[in-house]
């Protein structure tokens, strides 16, 4: 049974349709373009997932995601991966020092980058699996464990990991069972002739306007619970469920297509994650409860790195979106 949702939750609902227009104007003083990711950002936040960012260098991804941090208020701190990175340097370390006032040696922890609301690991696959595998842990627990202790890391805690598409010599790619824990895999194409005229008028030029903060942490994580209130339709869950469980090559629902071109469908955390966006997607849009085309909008980036296709598939060039959207087709009306 669902209850209607309460008056104070359809004011947020309100407030946070204001609050994105607002802050996708203030992203809009800095960044050219780029409105699909943006909004997926933010739907990801909301839901408390993380992002995985596709896409060649020189795209402006840093600069996007410092500026979301800007506007959202929130502590940002950038680690650059590379082939010698240590899990300390992203977690942090403990040092010894001399206790002044009676003069011994203590240990005492220094926080690494990963302590910080926002967090760009740049070029996540070109680090070894144990270094990667530092920062996901701290993403699955929202804690870093040191010297006995366990230090939880601020909230909001949103980590957003690029990485190239290109495999180059010394890349690590991220393991499937990883990259489960990025609720959204997001490619990021050049800009268009004419964005690409304004980016290089606007960033050869003086600098323009700094974006103003619009929401603060303790805004985002009351938005973030705002969000997990919204009630689903039974038919919204059962057609995410449905969507997923048709990726599975051994399922009862999987097309034939399916059973030819993937050696493994997405797993139940799929469901979740498109439910999650779904809901996101409808109180950034105003909705107080989302419906079938929410699950759609966000398919594509909540399954394309959850199933993996086998050798058929390569062969015939067939790519996990082709899939995804042949998936989506029947229910066109």
């Amino acid at each position: 049974m669902h209850h209607p949702p309460q008056a104070h939750d359809l004011a947020a609902v309100e407030r946070l349709q204001d609050a994105r227009r607002t802050l996708i104007g203030e992203i809009g003083k800095v960044i050219v373009g780029q409105h699909s990711i943006i909004d997926s950002l933010l739907v990801a936040l909301f839901s408390r997932g993380h992002c995985l960012l596709v896409g060649v260098p020189g795209l402006a991804k840093t600069r996007l995601i410092s500026t979301v941090s800007q506007v959202l208020d929130l502590s940002f701190n950038r680690i650059q991966f590379t082939p010698d990175l240590m899990p300390t340097d992203i977690t942090g370390s403990e040092i010894l020092e001399e206790d002044r006032t009676t003069g011994k040696k203590v240990f005492r922890f220094v926080k690494g980058p990963v302590f910080a609301n926002i967090v760009l690991a740049d070029e996540i696959n070109r680090t070894p699996p144990k270094t990667q595998a530092a920062l996901l842990q701290a993403m699955q627990e929202h804690e870093v464990s040191a010297g006995g202790d366990t230090l939880s890391l601020p909230e909001p805690f949103f980590v957003l990991a690029t990485q190239n598409p290109i495999e180059q010599e010394g890349t690590y790619p991220l393991p499937e069972a990883q990259l489960d824990r990025f609720m959204l895999n997001l490619w990021i194409d050049y800009p268009s002739p004419n964005e690409e005229k304004e980016i290089v008028r606007t960033t050869t030029g003086l600098a323009t306007e700094t974006p103003r903060s619009v929401l603060s942490g303790n805004d985002i994580l009351a938005l973030q619970d705002l969000v997990r209130r919204v009630p689903v339709a039974d038919i919204v869950v059962d057609y995410a469920v449905d969507l997923v469980g048709r990726t599975r090559p051994n399922g009862e629902k999987a097309p034939d297509y399916i059973r030819e071109w993937i050696s493994w469908g997405a797993g139940p955390r799929a469901s979740q994650y498109l439910i999650l966006a779904a809901k996101s997607r409808a109180v950034l849009d105003g909705r107080t409860t989302p419906d079938i085309e929410d699950v759609r909008a966000f398919a594509v980036p909540v399954l394309r790195h959850r199933i993996v296709t086998n050798f058929n598939a390569e062969a015939e060039g067939v790519t996990p979106v082709a899939i995804i959207e042949k998936l989506l087709e029947p229910e066109k009306r």
